[in-house]
């Protein structure tokens, strides 16, 4: 390895789960607390329409770590399917002589797959099963005298209900994952640059912030959520939408309150833990020479237009916060910037390529987000037939198709930011929604095109039975007491 190799910059990769592009200080929230994140964006670049491709846990980190998007990986929901045998982003930086290491969520059939790193600290969520019997998070709960207890405050990895954490704060899993990546950071070969990949499973439910977070927002004021127009659960409500509201439980005007509450205490926790690791990366003199990016595999609707969680195309689901910062960067893009390309996940790859100056593997389908090249749309999905949803997207409006009933919804991002008014079928916009929709269909697959045009023109599928409440015998996926180790066939996803 030859001396330069030592000065050429390391990467620190940030990831949360569940955060929407909107619960950010610096992008204008008027609640949230994030000091850290608006630090490192006034030193950097944000990206203000960051989308995930696919907003939902497993194809979205498959996307991150391989650079292809959805429709090319094929992934569109949250079901276990293998993972690409493709070079993915730490075995590309590791082919250029980095070291890489991961702590945290991969969310990858086979939770002991390394995907390319020399070694990750996983945290799995309580999943049994797939190549894992207790993740790293686990072991550490036991050998701190705590085995099986992470669940034993009652909460839920699919749900809203919330209380504050029933353990010591220096076994919260948040202060976990920054100690452990600060100790991997200590642990490194000086002779490398370092790739680390930190991976935050909040604010994910289940919603257990400490208390200190919860009190720091004890007299702030919680925005309340906004319901569009197509989202009243009239005739105007699309049936998919109609199901998806069905899905989930309907919390009162004061449980949702609380609900964000525990929400953005979560939040705060891990924009001060950041803090530890950039002060790990400090002490060790290696952050003027460290590529930061933050960024989130999806949102969370958390109430907005009756909706909670993932895999809807509105921006609380889909739209990410993803910032780009530190020296390197400034020196290339400048400082306290504000874009609006449009951008995914599936960029994330050839960006940290392109930032650190190594080769980008050849089947990438994303482009570097500080490249001279820029999309004029982007596309999105999620699901399979009846389930399925659509998007594309410019820099002003939003086409979203749900082929189950021939619907759609249009958006002027630009006048209407929170997606309340359905224009579809507005004549004013009529040139504009068959413009998204020619773009919608050419990014269909040949089976889609098969099931849902007649003619080149969407027919979609038939809307069927209106939707209605469902029961709930699984308590969504509730997970109890850990230890002894549950069957893996009991514990799911």
């Amino acid at each position: 390895m030859c001396m330069s190799d030592s000065s050429r910059p390391h990467v620190l990769l940030i990831s949360t789960d569940h955060w929407p592009a909107h619960l950010l200080g610096t992008a204008g929230h008027p609640t949230i607390i994030t000091p850290t994140l608006d630090h490192l964006a006034a030193n950097g670049v944000r990206f203000a329409n960051a989308t995930s491709e696919c907003p939902v846990c497993v194809p979205a980190r498959k996307t991150l770590m391989t650079g292809i998007h959805p429709a090319i990986h094929g992934q569109k929901d949250n079901a276990h399917r293998p993972f690409p045998q493709v070079t993915t982003l730490a075995q590309a930086f590791r082919d250029a002589g980095y070291q890489a290491y991961a702590v945290g969520k991969l969310h990858v059939e086979n939770q002991r797959n390394r995907i390319g790193f020399d070694d990750v600290w996983v945290d799995e969520e309580g999943r049994a099963g797939e190549g894992i019997g207790q993740d790293d998070y686990e072991l550490f709960l036991g050998d701190q005298g705590h085995p099986g207890e992470r669940f034993a405050g009652g909460m839920n990895n699919n749900d809203y209900c919330w209380r504050s954490w029933h353990l010591p704060e220096k076994l919260h899993v948040t202060n976990w994952a920054a100690s452990s990546m600060s100790r991997m950071i200590k642990r490194r070969d000086p002779e490398k640059p370092g790739f680390w990949y930190l991976s935050f499973s909040h604010p994910h439910p289940p919603l257990q912030p400490l208390q200190a977070y919860l009190d720091l927002y004890r007299d702030l004021d919680i925005p309340e959520p906004h319901v569009g127009d197509w989202a009243q659960l009239d005739e105007q409500t699309p049936t998919r939408v109609q199901e998806r509201i069905y899905q989930k439980t309907r919390y009162s005007e004061t449980h949702t309150r609380e609900i964000r509450r525990a929400f953005y205490a979560l939040c705060t926790h891990i924009d001060h833990q950041i803090r530890v690791v950039l002060g790990t990366l400090r002490d060790e003199g290696l952050l003027n020479n460290t590529i930061i990016m933050f960024m989130s595999d999806h949102g969370d609707c958390l109430g907005n237009h009756q909706q909670w969680a993932k895999d809807q195309m509105i921006n609380d689901s889909c739209n990410i916060p993803l910032i780009l910062s530190g020296r390197p960067i400034v020196k290339r893009s400048g400082h306290g910037q504000v874009s609006d390309r449009l951008v995914g996940l599936s960029d994330v790859l050839p960006t940290l390529c392109d930032a650190a100056g190594i080769p980008c593997p050849d089947h990438v389908s994303g482009q570097s987000m500080i490249g001279e090249t820029e999309r004029e749309q982007l596309h999105a999905l999620w699901g399979y037939e009846a389930k399925a949803t659509r998007m594309v997207r410019d820099k002003r409006y939003k086409l979203i198709y749900f082929p189950r009933g021939n619907d759609f919804l249009l958006f002027d991002l630009q006048e209407d930011p929170q997606e309340c008014v359905n224009r579809a079928g507005d004549p004013e916009l009529a040139q504009v929604q068959h413009r998204l929709t020619g773009a919608l269909i050419g990014h269909l697959d040949e089976a889609e095109q098969a099931a849902w045009l007649q003619e080149g023109a969407l027919v979609g599928l038939p809307a069927g039975e209106a939707p209605s409440p469902n029961p709930n015998f699984s308590f969504s996926g509730q997970r109890g007491m850990h230890w002894p180790p549950p069957s893996a066939s009991q514990t799911g996803w």
